[in-house]
């Protein structure tokens, strides 16, 4: 069974949950308009507890925090092209690690968590940390099973299919066998069997 979460890490996630509070942006789930970001939040730290319920604080802590406050840095202030939007990753990753700094420190976690944590959201070391490829199988699993069918309506099939392979790559072999027992619409799950026949 998983160890039960100590104070700081209690202390963290509240400290977390409040700044993702504060999202301007507003979505419907369950019948109940919540932030856009505290509501991505949970559904991180939901698919971690299913997919990895052993997880350590650190990666518990950079699931929670992926996408902490990040309306501050919009898509739209860099130019809307490649290289624009490699900037402004750039610019999100570091960003969510100076803010999950001062939220961990004033939690009283030591250096070394903090610079996990930091390194986990900045996605350094992805094919050498075994706990890196899990946020990555957890951030795609996210996407696959909360946002993917209203990201199919809004975009055409060709960019859908790229995406959809785009993702899968990024996935371990265990988050790919978990992604194929998510629950699809017909259609989405026809996309994604498509995106996944060998090509030529």
């Amino acid at each position: 069974m998983p160890t039960k979460p100590s104070l700081r890490f209690e202390k963290a996630i509240r400290a977390i949950d409040a700044a993702n509070a504060d999202d301007p942006n507003r979505v419907s789930h369950e019948g109940k308009d919540v932030p856009k970001e505290l509501l991505y939040a949970t559904h991180m730290t939901e698919r971690l507890a299913h997919f990895r319920p052993q997880a350590s604080e650190a990666l518990r802590l950079a699931a929670r925090a992926q996408h902490i406050r990040r309306w501050q840095i919009p898509r739209g202030d860099y130019p809307m092209d490649r290289i624009g939007y490699l900037k402004w990753r750039t610019a999100l990753k570091h960003f969510h690690a100076e803010t999950i700094e001062t939220i961990l420190e004033e939690a009283s976690y030591d250096a070394a968590t903090v610079l996990k944590v930091q390194s986990l959201l900045c996605k350094e070391r992805l094919t050498q940390d075994a706990e890196a490829q899990a946020l990555e199988d957890v951030i795609c699993l996210v996407f696959l099973e909360n946002y993917f069918e209203e990201f199919s309506e809004k975009h055409p099939e060709e960019k859908i299919l790229e995406i959809l392979r785009k993702t899968w790559k990024k996935m371990s072999p265990a988050a790919q066998e978990a992604a194929l027992q998510l629950e699809f619409s017909p259609a989405a799950k026809a996309r994604i069997e498509k995106a996944l026949q060998p090509s030529g």
